[in-house]
């Protein structure tokens, strides 16, 4: 086995990425703290082609030094857009046909491997602070809530980390179906 080099992985330029088809995703975060978290996310968006970000509240926006040290110019790639209030962000998705999933731990949510996607269907993936999660107003308009089974003492995932986990289970959903037991 040879490691690739960077020259063999067919990295899009920046205008073929905004040219090609985006996942029916966006990723909804809200009061994020972390600069360095906001800029995985982005980076994540990249890898996987998500259609945008919204960022809410105290969440800090390109430019910025210290979203650009993890998001590797992923601000130049995926779209973006900010908004103070996260409540009307979900109640707009929801009127444009977005399913809005809140990313916690609550009653009824619905374990990750055992969410389905449907195909045509737009999805909006809301994260929340750090300390906190998803404030509860939030979660309480959402359409549903997915939770990332756990098996530590912590129960806790930092933002980012669930950000790349649920964006990957359902990027592999929406592309290969067909693998899926």
């Amino acid at each position: 086995m040879r490691k690739l080099e960077n020259s063999e992985l067919e990295r899009k330029s920046i205008e073929d990425f905004k040219k090609s088809e985006k996942t029916p995703l966006i990723l909804v975060l809200d009061d994020i703290r972390s600069l360095h978290n906001i800029g995985s996310v982005f980076r994540t968006a990249d890898a996987f082609l998500i259609e945008k970000i919204i960022l809410c509240g105290i969440t800090a926006t390109p430019p910025n030094k210290e979203i650009h040290k993890t998001a590797l110019g992923a601000t130049e790639t995926v779209a973006w857009e900010h908004h103070e209030n996260v409540l009307e962000v979900i109640e707009n998705l929801k009127k444009d046909n977005v399913l809005t999933l809140a990313i916690e731990q609550v009653e009824s949510a619905i374990f990750l491997q055992d969410f389905k996607v449907e195909k045509n269907q737009k999805y909006a993936l809301v994260f929340g602070n750090e300390v906190y999660g998803v404030a509860q107003e939030a979660v309480a308009i959402c359409d549903g809530c997915i939770e990332i089974p756990q098996l530590g003492t912590k129960h806790s995932l930092n933002i980012a980390v669930s950000a790349g986990i649920v964006v990957w289970d359902l990027f592999q959903k929406l592309n290969w179906p067909n693998t899926i037991s």
